[in-house]
């Protein structure tokens, strides 16, 4: 028994280090991501027990919105992105929604929920990897006050609003962080005021009380990464908090799954889109570069230039959901 208890403290501790190396780099790590022919993840992910989502009980009214045909994403096959005659355009609608989100009124009746349950109208909270921690996205609205007197009247009312969220370290946004991790109650290592009887989720929606979630995930990619996804949405919604959904820069996965299922299940639940990958459109290489001494992760770490675009649009994303759902 002791031999067992040992061994299993130590492929826990492997991981851990594993994933935390993930996307470690000499300065404030950015998402790292390995696009090469055959897809593969940048950490071992574990087997989660997370069971099949159920159906989603908190649904929220599907407003007249135009419809996003789904494609099979699941069974897709890792081929080239080209298309053929025989290839339907319908896997890329989805680039052609717009960068910021147009929320239905219908997100009120979430937020509304919330305020019942006693979350913070002055709190969100963000689900991500690398390109989600402070130093690599929210956090100069926090440590640059120069920046924030630069920004419109209405910006700079959202980041006061909701200040003390945007410099944040939480369990929900670390390296290597996948949709699965999200739900694994190992994954915060017991930091963070996290008890390993919660997962992440679990913890930040106790220790933080977010009205809003931005999730933007998906650069290390798992099979299964719709199913928890739709979890998480399902999870944040009967809590009463508002999800924000974001497509990421990279296509790590070659065939766009990714930022197509998040459209798919924007859609879906009438969430907000915030479609962060049309905004890099007109930048080189979309603002991409390969890290030196890293090369085979890729060109997947965000430039400055698109750092910025980055930190814009979802204040920007933030703001609009913040007054649609409040009336503001």
């Amino acid at each position: 028994m002791v031999l067992i208890f040992m061994n299993c403290r130590y492929l826990f501790t492997l991981l851990v280090c594993i994933s935390i190396t993930a996307c470690q780099a000499e300065t404030p790590s950015i998402p790292t991501s390995t696009p090469t022919n055959t897809p593969a993840r940048l950490i071992p992910t574990p087997r989660y027990d997370v069971p099949p989502s159920a159906t989603q009980t908190a649904r929220i009214p599907v407003t007249s919105t135009p419809k996003i045909s789904p494609t099979s994403t699941e069974t897709a096959t890792h081929a080239s992105t080209s298309t053929t005659a025989t290839e339907t355009p319908i896997s890329n609608e989805w680039k052609n929604l717009p960068v910021l989100p147009e929320p239905s009124e219908s997100i009120r009746e979430i937020y509304q929920k919330g305020l019942s349950l006693g979350n913070d109208t002055n709190a969100f909270s963000i689900f991500g990897d690398c390109q989600s921690r402070p130093e690599e996205f929210f956090g100069v609205f926090e440590t640059y006050p120069l920046l924030v007197e630069s920004l419109s009247l209405e910006l700079r009312e959202t980041v006061e609003h909701f200040n003390g969220s945007f410099n944040r370290e939480s369990p929900t946004s670390q390296d290597g962080t996948t949709p699965g991790a999200l739900l694994w109650d190992q994954w915060h290592r017991g930091q963070f005021g996290c008890t390993f009887a919660e997962t992440p989720v679990q913890c930040e929606l106790r220790i933080h009380r977010p009205s809003f979630v931005i999730i933007q995930i998906g650069t290390h990619f798992e099979s299964r990464n719709t199913e928890y996804l739709r979890k998480i949405i399902t999870q944040l919604i009967n809590e009463g908090v508002v999800p924000i959904l974001a497509t990421k820069a990279d296509n790590r996965e070659l065939d766009d799954r990714v930022n197509r299922d998040m459209a798919l299940l924007a859609d879906e639940f009438n969430l907000p889109l915030w479609n962060f990958w049309a905004s890099l459109s007109d930048l080189p290489d979309r603002g991409l570069y390969v890290m030196d001494g890293r090369e085979e992760q890729g060109a997947v770490y965000l430039n400055e230039e698109a750092q910025e675009i980055h930190r814009i649009t979802g204040l920007e994303a933030l703001n609009i959901v913040w007054r649609v759902a409040t009336g503001n």
